[in-house]
């Protein structure tokens, strides 16, 4: 494994019966960074991590964590490694505090230490008036951080987060952003699969883009956004009327592209090759043109966009992921 490589994959393949989940999946993942890894539903995010640990064996291909291999030392890598998937994997008729105990015991912390640590986590995060309560009883935000505590019960090296805000409320998901970026502090790797493009944008250091169980695209947020596209200036006259005189004040100024309508039929955007000056310039045309306006911004391409260059589609939401 390459030094200073939390996480590195090479080639793996995985197949259940006719289904291809992945056909040959590479990247690497430095240590203390955050790999977002984006895709549609069943485009092989969650079967990569679950080869990455250790819960299904790859049918080929070559995978470490932390420096070890997934297959051949598959017990090296469970003790280095937490893993939090789509749903919070408690025990309902236990209390915060005693699943975090019966964590610990797990671990192999002796009863005094296991509870000590479940009580420092506990107040790390912000659940100690709900200690001793049943987690049956927990919002989903609670028992998404009591199950991310669990884990941290011992410090793992590399941390595997499958989508974990689904089904969560904003406030709950910031909370668990929030833990992300806590944990990216604390130099640990984390591995995060997520539906939603905003938290991906947000938490990544590096983001991976798998399709049909292939790496379509790899890099940074930035460099994604610019794979679609420059940035566009975006007009909203204030008078819909006044569409058509816009387009015809601006049209020089996209130079070689043509003014682009949006899909929004209130607005219009153009390409913005020089960015600030072009927006500047646009405000100066439509001021003098006395043209009233509603909102005049410049924009980037978003990972949205990056997602629909490169996969044709949106992601879904209606179904679960693999």
């Amino acid at each position: 494994m390459p030094t200073g490589v939390a996480v590195h994959v090479d080639g793996i393949t995985k197949s259940f019966g006719d289904v291809h989940a992945l056909r040959g999946v590479s990247f690497s993942v430095p240590v203390g960074s955050v790999l977002g890894v984006l895709g549609p539903n069943g485009a092989g995010k969650t079967t990569t991590v679950n080869v990455l640990s250790t819960l299904l064996r790859p049918d080929g291909g070559h995978a470490t964590v932390a420096g070890f291999d997934v297959v051949k030392n598959a017990q090296e890598v469970r003790k280095r490694i937490m893993l939090t998937g789509q749903y919070a994997a408690l025990d309902q008729g236990l209390t915060g505090a005693e699943n975090l105990e019966l964590f610990g015991r797990l671990m192999g912390l002796s009863k005094k230490a296991a509870r000590a640590r479940g009580t420092e986590l506990l107040e790390q995060f912000d659940l100690v008036v709900a200690a001793d309560r049943k987690v049956s009883g927990y919002s989903g935000g609670m028992r998404r951080r009591i199950d991310i505590a669990c884990g941290l019960v011992t410090r793992p090296d590399v941390v595997f987060l499958d989508e974990p805000t689904t089904g969560l409320d904003p406030r709950s998901r910031q909370a668990v952003w929030s833990l992300v970026e806590n944990l990216k502090t604390e130099g640990i790797t984390i591995l995060l699969t997520t539906q939603y493009l905003e938290e991906a944008d947000l938490l990544s250091d590096n983001i991976v883009v798998i399709d049909k169980g292939t790496v379509i695209a790899e890099g940074t947020a930035d460099q994604l956004k610019a794979r679609t596209g420059d940035s566009y200036c975006e007009v909203v006259p204030r008078q819909p009327a006044d569409l058509g005189r816009v387009r015809d004040i601006l049209a020089d100024v996209a130079g070689s592209s043509s003014v682009v309508d949006d899909s929004e039929p209130d607005r219009i955007s153009i390409p913005a090759a020089h960015g600030p000056r072009t927006l500047t310039e646009v405000v100066r045309r439509l001021d003098m043109a006395q043209i009233d306006l509603a909102d005049i911004a410049l924009r980037r391409p978003s990972l949205d966009d990056v997602f629909l260059s490169l996969t044709g589609h949106t992601e879904r939401r209606d179904e679960p992921a693999r």
